[in-house]
């Protein structure tokens, strides 16, 4: 699954296998997954494993990357330049150490208490609050980079501008595009093809599709053909190359390629892991 947010993944309790664009990698009990807005991510429990997860606004993310470095970044277009350098990876575990990591139990507690309460305009000093606690304890384990340097990085998607919204499109065009996509992901869709059918010029489509999704619509589509194409290799005996073809994908090369940027697996080791699992 893929979710239009910055996700921070607590593991509390129990293991497991995580298939994202670092690859394959086991996460336990004092570690942290950090995933960036529109980065596929599955799992497959070793027995059992509990989580607490924090959603994060992008938005929300700019201001406090503006105001963590205010003294040098003038306005939210700047920190979206620098956070688009400095964090390059879009998917990290942080190994915080099971001590470590049950520092903020307590903490991730009272926000899940606050969240259903539902009451964030009282609460909301207090969440802060949580929140900075938190990441005062995680933020030294994320990987930074001075330069764009990362194997991972996604030089495709381009970045999003900052807007105002709550985890949704602003544009009725782009909703509507992104629903074509999901709904026809196998058809041979170009740029003009999709623009046509939400009444915009490709150029423009592009851009407001950025903004709503922080993907171009071409790398949209790509991430929901992964998603579909890891949904068949899981619960139906298609053979890969059918699968691939089901989705959209006729040349087998670049459906692996694609596949393994966004799942962290090719294709066939993503069977072969799910019937080893069963």
């Amino acid at each position: 699954m893929a979710y239009d947010c910055v996700k921070v993944i607590v593991v509390r309790d129990g293991s497991a296998i995580l298939f994202s664009e670092f690859g394959q990698k086991a996460v336990k009990v004092g570690d942290v997954i950090l995933l960036g807005a529109n980065v596929l991510c599955g799992s497959e429990p070793e027995g059992h494993i509990t989580v607490t997860t924090v959603y994060l606004d992008t938005d929300y993310v700019l201001d406090q990357v503006r105001w963590q470095y205010a003294g040098f970044l003038e306005d939210r277009l700047k920190a979206q330049g620098f956070a688009e350098t400095i964090y390059t990876e879009p998917a990290q575990i942080l190994r915080l150490g099971e001590d470590r990591a049950g520092m903020l139990l307590p903490w991730l507690d009272e926000l899940v208490a606050f969240s259903l309460d539902g009451d964030f305009v009282r609460h909301y000093y207090r969440i802060q609050a949580l929140w900075f606690q938190i990441m005062y304890v995680v933020a030294p384990f994320i990987k930074v980079s001075p330069v764009r340097i990362s194997p991972s990085q996604r030089a495709h998607i381009r970045p999003t501008l900052p807007r105002d919204r709550r985890f949704a499109p602003l544009r009725v065009e782009a909703r509507k595009a992104a629903g074509l996509l999901r709904e026809a992901p196998s058809q041979r869709w170009t740029l003009e093809e999709l623009a046509a059918e939400v009444h915009l010029s490709p150029s423009r489509l592009s851009s407001v599709f950025v903004e709503a999704y922080g993907k171009t619509p071409l790398a949209f589509l790509t991430m929901i053909r992964a998603e579909n194409l890891a949904k068949y290799l899981r619960e139906t005996d298609l053979t890969v190359t059918a699968a691939m073809q089901r989705v959209g994908w006729h040349s087998r090369s670049h459906a692996t390629k694609l596949f393994h940027q966004y799942v962290g697996l090719t294709p066939g080791d993503y069977r072969r892991l799910r019937v080893q699992a069963a």
